[in-house]
């Protein structure tokens, strides 16, 4: 299933992802060194804070942000990755680092840092578009910024 977003008014998110927002606020303001001293301070789990960190965002930060961190699992086969490099490229996705593991059972991981900033359609559609490549296993966006 294809990744889905949504905007929502902040009166109903429920307590715990409004406080990991506030979490992540604290530690890029400095005002907090650890994630257990921030979490602490705003009375969440560090558990619950490391659950909702990766899937929420500000709407304003969220726009202004262009990296992605792209997990990919391909096939071990000759071209597969070269063809999603190459797919990267005519999306205008900009490879900042990439790493493969090793492959086991004849899928490797890679993970890609992609600038998205000039990204022709949305990640969604570059997922999407991922997936459908010929030795593709599993294509999806696990971190932002």
């Amino acid at each position: 299933m294809a990744e889905r977003y949504y905007v929502v008014r902040e009166d109903l998110l429920p307590e715990g992802i409004l406080k990991a927002e506030q979490v992540k606020e604290l530690l890029r303001r400095g005002e907090a060194a650890t994630v257990h001293e921030a979490a602490e301070r705003v009375g969440l789990s560090r558990s619950a804070f490391y659950k909702y960190k990766e899937g929420v965002y500000l709407l304003e930060q969220a726009t202004r942000e262009s990296i992605v961190t792209l997990s990919v699992d391909l096939e071990h086969r000759s071209g597969v990755l070269s063809k999603v490099l190459g797919m990267l490229a005519v999306s205008e996705g900009n490879v900042l680092t990439i790493y493969q593991s090793i492959p086991l059972q004849g899928l490797a991981n890679v993970v890609v840092s992609l600038d998205i900033s000039k990204l022709s359609g949305t990640l969604q559609e570059l997922t999407g578009q991922l997936r459908a490549i010929d030795g593709v296993k599993r294509a999806a966006i696990v971190g932002r910024g």
